[in-house]
């Protein structure tokens, strides 16, 4: 018996990597899926492979969430085409590393441009149909929120916003009876993460291949991560089994986060 049967889903960043990899999960366990981010020739891509492989309907809808008008254009798009929201998945977010003194201001104001303010404002957009359907809210943030990095604080100041609003946004959530909580993801196979490797491997004077095992090892973590590992964790706190999860922060790192909460 798939989960979803009859559901909307709205993922944002789903063009590729994680999102992508969350909405093809969904779509498995019956959702109707809505694939947000900005390249339409990856969307089309990501629309045409979901439909092969799950019988749902799949749409798509290309904008910038960085502007309060594309986050109203995604929202407004996806309940014209399916009427309602039950799930919103805000994995968009593209921040950059470096090393702080040599980081522009730009950099900063871009990284909470899309990754925070984008989510703020998909989780008000879409919050009225997301109570009237006792929806999900998931935010993919990232481990960078509770382990600050000299080499990566552009993405772990972003972070931790996005986690202490995801916190907040449960209280509401309580009230309105709406699940919100969100998954602290740790190094994962996807493009930008190979991106933000060649960006070590050139501050470090070194290989690629050699910035990748020395982050397994000083991780201590058997493998880097799969965007499928979060995407399980998705359906599962959206599933009812999952209901009484509520403002939790889950981190699916292989073990490399060393706090206990």
């Amino acid at each position: 018996m798939k989960k979803f049967l009859g559901k909307n889903a709205f993922i944002s960043g789903s063009s590729r990597g994680i999102g992508l990899a969350c909405a093809k999960a969904l779509a498995e366990q019956g959702a109707n899926v809505f694939l947000v981010a900005t390249n339409e020739v990856l969307l089309k891509e990501a629309m045409s492979e979901i439909q092969q492989r799950s019988a749902v309907q799949v749409d798509f809808h290309s904008v910038d969430l960085r502007t309060l008008e594309g986050c109203q254009q995604a929202s407004y798009a996806f309940l014209e085409r399916f009427g309602q929201a039950d799930i919103l998945v805000n994995s968009a977010g593209a921040t950059k590393g470096g090393i702080f003194p040599e980081q522009s201001d730009e950099e900063m104001i871009d990284g909470f441009a899309l990754k925070f303010h984008g989510a703020v404002r998909l989780c008000r957009q879409l919050w009225p149909s997301l109570k009237q359907s006792n929806g999900t809210v998931i935010n993919i943030v990232g481990g960078a929120a509770r382990s600050p990095s000299r080499d990566f604080m552009v993405g772990g100041s972003v972070n931790a916003a996005l986690a202490n609003f995801s916190k907040a946004l449960a209280a509401q959530g309580l009230v309105d009876d709406v699940n919100v909580n969100w998954i602290l993801p740790g190094m994962t196979e996807t493009e930008r993460m190979e991106r933000l490797l060649e960006g070590k491997a050139k501050m470090q004077n070194k290989s690629k291949e050699e910035v990748r095992a020395d982050s397994i090892r000083n991780e201590g973590i058997r493998r880097l991560g799969l965007p499928e590992d979060i995407a399980e964790l998705v359906v599962f706190l959206c599933s009812p089994e999952a209901r009484h999860i509520q403002g939790a922060g889950i981190p699916v790192d292989g073990g490399a986060g060393k706090g206990y909460y």
